[in-house]
């Protein structure tokens, strides 16, 4: 009778290095996901008009705007007693007020008071603004020097004779001279002001309007002439 002989069990094969850890394969899986995502997230950021960069970029902070406004009152351009008045001075690409007095002797007469008060004004937009003004950006394009005299036989008796034909004049200079006359006591405080040069050549009156206040470099103070009027 023949016996079969049980067969021995196979022996398990083990391998050297043994299993693979869990963490590391966790962590190969990691690193393949994120090589898969990098070009996704690239054309992603392409297609929103970002280029991608792998290089923090730091171009410093924002540059500060212009102001055009001073947070307190400025006390140095305050000091001098006197007829409180505004000027048009330049801030940006406009026209803005500030405060100033000027100096106008008791009793003087209407006439008298329209040329100083014109005088002073002009004085005013000639002098370099205040370190605060500066800082909130202010500017002014008027020169020193220029002054007003009376009106000449045939004009009309509110004209202002400057000592620079209007003309003459840079166009932010005579929308500084045209707002801030005719928004003071030397005119008639209608919105306009007649100013003449130092010739013979008629006057004209200048009006200050929205636009000029807006944009005084592109947009001269609208005239006419005063002959008829």
């Amino acid at each position: 009778m023949h016996v079969r002989r049980p067969r021995a069990a196979a022996t398990p094969r083990v391998r050297r290095d043994g299993p693979e850890p869990r963490t590391r394969a966790v962590s190969r899986t990691r690193a393949a996901s994120r090589l898969v995502a990098l070009p996704v997230l690239a054309v992603l950021l392409a297609g929103c008009g970002i280029r991608a960069t792998e290089v923090p970029t730091n171009f410093g902070p924002a540059p500060s705007r212009v102001r055009c406004s001073l947070s307190e009152p400025d006390v140095s351009t305050q000091a001098a007693r006197g007829l409180p008045v505004q000027v048009f001075l330049l801030c940006g690409s406009s026209l803005v007020t500030v405060d100033r007095t000027v100096r106008v002797p008791d009793g003087a007469a209407d006439s008298e008071r329209r040329m100083l008060v014109a005088q002073g004004l002009l004085d005013q937009l000639a002098q370099p603004p205040s370190p605060a003004e500066k800082e909130a950006g202010y500017s002014t394009d008027v020169r020193g020097g220029i002054t007003v005299g009376r009106p000449r036989p045939g004009d009309p008796e509110e004209t202002l004779r400057l000592s620079m034909a209007p003309d003459g004049l840079t166009s932010y200079a005579l929308a500084q001279i045209v707002c801030t006359f005719s928004d003071s006591a030397a005119a008639q405080g209608d919105g306009s002001v007649v100013l003449g040069g130092p010739g013979a050549g008629p006057p004209r009156r200048y009006e200050c309007t929205d636009e000029v206040r807006a944009r005084p470099g592109s947009t001269e103070p609208p005239s006419k002439d005063v002959a008829g009027e």
